[in-house]
């Protein structure tokens, strides 16, 4: 279970999978969530579908449709290629990377502050 992705990233230097028109299926709904009437009356949420593999994104970032249909592009090239290579991939081993990262960043925090504590406490003691 892998947190997914964080789209509309910058990912230059991933080898990702070319998806051509034809494999598409694309639609226009109106998103949901909160903006009043510039959500409810316009149809700028993108919904598409990988036809070979059948998966599916659906995006409503932002209120550009043309931003939308490109964001959704991404996302359904990341998810395309995790979805063929599993661990291979090379989405598959970033998530892993900027995982194990943030564990190490939160083990360095928990050392910090008990190395805090210990300080004092130590100075507690000098005092008395």
């Amino acid at each position: 279970s892998i947190p997914m992705l964080q789209a509309a990233k910058k990912r230059n230097s991933l080898n990702l999978p070319e998806l051509t028109e034809a494999e598409l299926e694309e639609q226009f709904v109106r998103g949901d969530g909160p903006g009043g009437q510039a959500t409810n009356k316009t149809n700028n949420c993108v919904v598409l579908k990988h036809i070979p593999s059948g998966i599916v994104v659906k995006c409503h970032q932002t209120r550009s449709l043309e931003k939308n249909r490109k964001i959704a592009r991404e996302i359904l090239k990341e998810k395309v290629d995790l979805f063929y290579k599993g661990e291979e991939s090379d989405v598959y081993k970033e998530q892993k990377a900027s995982e194990k990262k943030k564990q190490e960043k939160k083990r360095r925090a928990k050392e910090n502050l008990e190395r805090k504590k210990l300080f004092k406490e130590m100075q507690q003691l000098d005092k008395k």
